[in-house]
């Protein structure tokens, strides 16, 4: 069933869009991700223009991190105050990241824009995630191996302004949460995404915090990131196509209940490869598009115009 899509003026399949939202929402609820690092290149994949893509799936990543966040507060695996200092730095990144989305469409470079910022950073974040994935999965398969210690005192221990968290079990400085907090929000407002793909190994590698936490400590922090980011560009920019919204937010919410019960299932190093392997292809597709040849040599952009 084909639905006219207003904002973004092309029409789409209702089923497609059900189905990408639904498994993004599945990615949400398994790894503590808000989706948005997949579901906006899927959306470019179907011929969404890019501005309204990034806009619109953040307000996807609102619907299934709250689905997944719900979950999470039933089995008191959400640090509260840890969420809320990671917020207080992702709204000053957001703020930061509307203005340069407005100034980089403004120049007409915003789609490019984009798309190098996911193969640079996906390529980064995934490469990482694979890396210490595979080997915490090859210390876990060796019983009699010395298994390394997540929460070591390093730099940020020596860190002033610290702040006792105690879900996390961690008394640290509120700076490095804050700094995490301001690039994740920036990738939210330019990139369309949570950020969970950052924040996620940010909060277990940096920061020290368990596994069983950062999962819903990160979709909390999504939560009131996104929403933000997706008022401001619907705003500044107005480019939330409300239609393409509903379908993909069906398809979330379903999809992240679904995932939180899947990533239960799954030990920790498991579920860090499994990113990882995702990232890495979204990745890879993002870029050889990039790079083969276009079937259209030219494109008419009007001014004011998506």
């Amino acid at each position: 069933m084909q639905i006219y899509l207003p904002i973004a003026e092309v029409s789409a399949n209702a089923l497609t869009l059900l189905g990408i939202g639904g498994g993004v929402g599945l990615l949400s609820g398994m790894f503590g991700v808000g989706g948005g690092f997949l579901i906006t290149p899927l959306l470019f994949f179907i011929g969404i223009p890019p501005a309204v893509a990034v806009a619109t799936g953040v307000n996807q990543v609102v619907a299934s991190s709250v689905s997944g966040v719900l979950a999470h507060l039933k089995r008191r695996t959400v640090d509260l105050r840890m969420g809320t200092v990671l917020l207080v730095g992702g709204l000053i990144g957001a703020a930061l990241g509307i203005a340069l989305f407005r100034y980089l469409s403004a120049l007409g470079q915003i789609d490019l824009a984009v798309q190098l910022a996911y193969v640079v950073f996906l390529g980064i974040i995934g490469l990482l995630m694979l890396q210490e994935g595979l080997r915490a999965w090859y210390r876990a398969s060796r019983p009699n191996a010395p298994r390394r210690r997540l929460h070591t005192h390093n730099w940020v221990h020596k860190m002033p302004f610290k702040m006792k968290f105690r879900v996390s079990g961690l008394y640290i400085s509120v700076i490095p949460p804050i700094m995490v907090g301001i690039l994740v929000g920036l990738l939210s407002a330019v990139m369309g995404v949570g950020g969970g793909f950052i924040m996620v190994p940010a909060m277990i590698y940096l920061l020290g915090m368990p596994t069983k936490v950062v999962i819903g400590t990160s979709l909390f922090q999504i939560i009131f990131v996104t929403a933000f980011t997706t008022v401001m560009h619907a705003v500044t920019s107005h480019s939330v196509d409300i239609i393409l919204a509903l379908f993909l937010i069906l398809g979330g919410v379903v999809g992240a209940q679904v995932g939180t019960q899947v990533g239960l299932k799954l030990k920790a190093e498991q579920l860090r490869i499994l990113l990882a392997l995702v990232v890495l292809s979204v990745c890879s597709k993002i870029a050889l598009d990039l790079l083969l040849r276009p079937d259209e040599f030219y494109s008419i952009t009007i001014p004011g115009r998506h």
